[in-house]
């Protein structure tokens, strides 16, 4: 089975979706190994590109349970992710993301929306594709800054250029998210048609896994 990216031009056509001209980052496809067991879906993707508002209404559609890794890990914690990369630095906080991630591998019927720097360990993607389809949600650089700027909870941009850094990371992770299954541009198009095609690819995905 090959999973490409898509534009959400059709979300309710049961073909393959291609991507517009304006995807230009999304003109990738990667097989799907026939044995895995997909239980849960997963979102990826940088810092405001939507993973956490699609995920609470993709988890309503499909009747699942809706997870934030970010909001796991201030449970664990008892503080903030600021505050955890404030006292005890970034290394700290990657060491309790990946605790996280290895316990949602018991999960099912589960959305997970996973935090933007998650998939940059390898192994957490690898953990993740054990039992959910991922897909990376995407969005340009500027259209990012202009959904984060007035946002003061995003430790990695307290910079003094914020949106250089948000460039910096973007190109940095970008390897990493391409490794999702699905592909899915959110810069262009209402939220409730992205909301649908995520739905309609894993629905797709698993009837044909069957």
């Amino acid at each position: 089975m090959m999973i490409r990216a898509v534009s959400c031009k059709q979300a309710n056509s049961s073909q393959r979706y291609k991507p517009r001209a304006n995807d230009r980052a999304m003109g990738y496809s990667i097989g799907m190994d026939a044995a895995r067991d997909i239980r849960n879906l997963a979102l990826t993707g940088f810092m405001g590109t939507g993973k956490s508002t699609v995920g609470r209404q993709v988890a309503r559609e499909l009747g699942f349970e809706f997870v934030d890794t970010d909001n796991l890990i201030e449970k664990l914690a008892g503080v903030s992710i600021t505050e955890i990369f404030d006292q005890s630095g970034e290394a700290i906080f990657r060491k309790m993301e990946r605790d996280v991630v290895a316990q949602l591998v018991h999960r099912d019927d589960t959305v997970i929306a996973a935090g933007g720097g998650l998939v940059v360990a390898p192994a957490n993607l690898e953990s993740l594709k054990t039992h959910a389809l991922v897909v990376c949600l995407w969005a340009s650089p500027e259209a990012i800054w202009q959904r984060c700027r007035t946002q003061t909870h995003r430790p990695l941009l307290h910079d003094p250029d914020p949106q250089a850094r948000i460039r910096e990371l973007l190109a940095r992770r970008e390897p990493h998210y391409r490794q999702a299954d699905i592909i899915m541009s959110t810069e262009i198009r209402p939220q409730r048609e992205v909301v649908q095609q995520v739905v309609h690819q894993f629905r797709e995905t698993k009837a044909a896994k069957g």
